[in-house]
């Protein structure tokens, strides 16, 4: 209730000092009420006018303790009556802020400030802090910027989850450096009970001095209102949510958490308008989905090598796998090799990338950058699946989707590609890649004719090189990149395309 007390107290404080001179007089004589009733009068017989004194002072004591029962009936009337109009006041502050909430979002606005103001209303002219340096902020620190509105449970996530989102928010490809400085993301934790417990605050206390984001300094006191807004304009349910607000504190997109797993910086400014442009110009090829996780990894898509990545949970199996990979290998073929591990974060799985590295079969992930693959990869369908199934086959969504598929299963797979922008990707699993492998010695023959990837296709799909397709792609290359040489396969229909190159 005192946090419910106006800012200026000095008209309150006559009455302050008469309340203080009363529980002083009460606590005063409820002493000597006490000191009185330990008196050892059973054991000691008082003379005759101490006897006198005794029996006056006994009437005294019972009409001084009814006194203070009056006082205390009296006292517990006006706190009754204080409460019922500091809960009345408080509905009202709540409904009139929570539909004040409502309506600023569909108001136009020269700048973040009105909106962020409401959102952190508080008696606190500094209501965040810097996570990195622990400064206190106030609002008027967002102005200009996009401020992204990160909600979660005061745990956050997994510690995989973690260190990816905060890998994802600060790696800033070559051409995105300048868009470093130009967002901020501002934790909000909420418990899912309500009310906050020591152990919440605990664990907030020290997540919020090692992320290197913004945080709420005290989410404690962040008004029901705001929360009850949160809740149903954005649809938080305690999974962690990013709504996008821009410059002017509108917002551009209710929940980028898997927008920003998959594409970090590059999704910039992080508005929905952005996220369709990104699924538009996206393809499914080894660049989408390996990402920047591995440098080395990464540097081999670039370098347009030959990469084989694998998944099983039987050291069995990769072991008899690699094994007839290095046959390919061994007859000419340039072909790296890279184990991903599973979703799951077994002591079997660990000890599985510990045999792979040991005994030198193959590369591999670490154990870290595995669960970023994973993580990243139901990302990918998780926000597909949001956006709803298209009319027309999503490839990206068709692959993603068989790779977690066949990890769920523990089915024994392996994917094939080659170089950043080609979407010529060869998906085998089980008994018919092992039957392919062996079947090496003659499909291999055509290797030099047509290439690693377009021979193995071929050998998977006789009728491969029975006609181009029929679809059409506009591939611009700047003036630097060479001309797409050898055959180029479509990504929908796995057929060669034919190839006719306009200079501009």
């Amino acid at each position: 209730m005192l946090k419910q007390l106006p800012a200026d107290l000095s008209p309150l404080k006559p009455r302050f000092k008469a309340l203080s001179l009363l529980v002083n007089a009460m606590v005063d004589v409820t002493k000597y009420i006490i000191n009185f009733e330990k008196l050892p009068l059973s054991h000691v017989e008082l003379d005759h006018e101490a006897k006198y004194y005794f029996l006056k002072y006994s009437d005294s004591t019972i009409i001084a303790t009814w006194e203070i029962l009056s006082l205390v009936y009296r006292l517990r009337s006006i706190y009754r009556h204080l409460r019922q109009q500091v809960e009345i006041c408080n509905q009202q502050i709540e409904t009139k802020l929570y539909w004040k909430l409502m309506n600023v979002f569909k108001e136009t606005h020269v700048d973040n400030q009105e909106v962020l103001s409401l959102l952190f209303a508080m008696r606190d002219d500094l209501p965040l802090k810097d996570c990195s340096s622990q400064a206190k902020l106030g609002v008027s620190d967002l102005k200009g910027k996009i401020v992204i509105l990160l909600f979660s449970r005061p745990e956050f996530l997994s510690i995989d989850e973690t260190l990816l989102l905060v890998q994802q928010t600060h790696n800033y490809p070559h051409d995105y450096k300048n868009v470093e400085g130009s967002y901020k993301i501002i934790w909000i934790p909420i418990p899912v009970s309500g009310q906050w417990t020591t152990a919440d605050a605990t664990i907030f206390d020290f997540l919020s001095s090692i992320l290197p984001w913004y945080s709420i300094r005290k989410p404690w006191l962040l008004n029901s209102a705001v929360v009850t807004f949160i809740k149903q304009a954005w649809n938080y349910k305690y999974e962690p949510v990013m709504v996008v607000l821009d410059s002017q504190g509108n917002v551009t997109n209710k929940n980028i958490h898997d927008m920003l797993i998959i594409w970090g910086a590059i999704a910039y400014p992080f508005s929905a308008s952005r996220e369709k442009e990104l699924w538009q110009e996206q393809n499914w090829t080894l660049k989408f989905m390996v990402d920047a996780i591995d440098p080395i990894l990464t540097k081999w898509v670039e370098e347009d090598r030959n990469i084989c990545i694998y998944g099983s949970n039987s050291i069995d199996w990769i072991q008899n796998f690699t094994g007839k990979m290095e046959i390919i290998k061994r007859a000419g073929v340039n072909l790296e090799m890279v184990y991903v591990g599973k979703r799951n974060s077994s002591q079997q799985m660990r000890n599985i990338l510990t045999v792979v590295d040991y005994k030198q079969l193959s590369s591999v992930l670490s154990f870290v950058n595995s669960q970023f693959f994973w993580l990243r990869l139901e990302s990918i369908r998780r926000l597909k699946l949001q956006l709803g199934r298209p009319e027309t086959t999503d490839h990206v969504l068709d692959e993603v989707s068989a790779l977690l598929d066949m990890d769920d299963n523990d089915k024994n797979w392996a994917v094939i590609g080659r170089g950043s922008k080609s979407m010529d990707i060869v998906r085998l699993e089980g008994p018919e890649l092992m039957e392919c492998l062996d079947m090496f010695p003659k499909w291999g023959e055509s290797v030099a004719e047509l290439g690693f990837l377009n021979a193995l296709r071929n050998s998977l799909e006789p009728f491969f090189l029975s006609g181009p397709c029929g679809h059409d792609y506009d591939v611009t290359l700047s003036s630097e990149e060479p001309v797409l040489q050898g055959m180029v396969v479509c990504g929908k229909c796995k057929h060669p395309m034919k190839k006719f190159v306009i200079y501009k």
